[in-house]
């Protein structure tokens, strides 16, 4: 059994900000893999699936992103799912928009959502950075991620979203590497080309 976890913030204010781009990706797995309906348990909303025939739960904290691991915790207890069982999809700033990078494991660059999962379950869960890019002043981080995406991002986003979900069953069955190839693949022509002088972004600053 796997632990799908999307991270965002609840409620329609925040449904299309950036920082909620992790509950879009979960929405449309949890979509086109034909998961059975939500329901309110464990400080957020769960359903059940089957993907590449392993048991998925998909659970959205309900708790705001710098307690996700409340429910994070709350689900692992009780379904006794270890963390290496535990797949997280939340948003990157250090990865241009539409560009991906998952590993188990690491360190958690200062984002609220999975400081908390870590101090409830340890860092040995599976993590999925999805690239949102970041304002060219620092001083604006905190705004942008918390701005709606822009109209115009949706040319990538929605693409991005849709090849997550169908190179997913690779990452369940623990193949990490095949998985961000197939999402490469299926969207090198709707990711925006990053700017010449983001060399850095593509790097794993775990």
């Amino acid at each position: 059994m796997r632990l799908l976890v999307g991270l965002g913030n609840p409620g329609s204010n925040y449904a299309h900000n950036r920082h909620n781009i992790g509950f879009m990706a979960l929405d449309r797995i949890v979509r086109d893999h034909r998961f059975g309906p939500w329901r309110a348990r464990f400080q957020g909303q769960i359903c059940e699936g089957e993907i590449g025939g392993t048991k998925v739960l998909a659970l959205k904290p309900a708790t705001f992103m710098n307690l996700s691991g409340q429910a994070v915790g709350e689900a692992c207890r009780f379904y006794k799912i270890a963390p290496m069982d535990v797949i997280v999809l939340y948003d990157e700033l250090e990865l241009p928009p539409g560009r991906l990078r998952a590993k188990q494991g690491g360190g958690n660059a200062g984002h609220n959502g999975l400081k908390s999962i870590d101090a409830h379950i340890g860092a040995d869960y599976w993590r999925v950075r999805l690239g949102i890019g970041r304002p060219a002043d620092k001083a604006q981080v905190s705004g942008y991620v918390l701005q709606d995406f822009a109209k115009t991002d949706a040319a990538w986003r929605e693409p991005f979203l849709e090849a997550i979900s169908a190179a997913l069953p690779l990452l369940v069955e623990g193949d990490a590497n095949r998985f961000m190839t197939k999402v490469a693949l299926l969207t090198k022509d709707t990711t925006p080309a990053p700017p010449a002088t983001a060399t850095a972004s593509d790097k794993d600053k775990d």
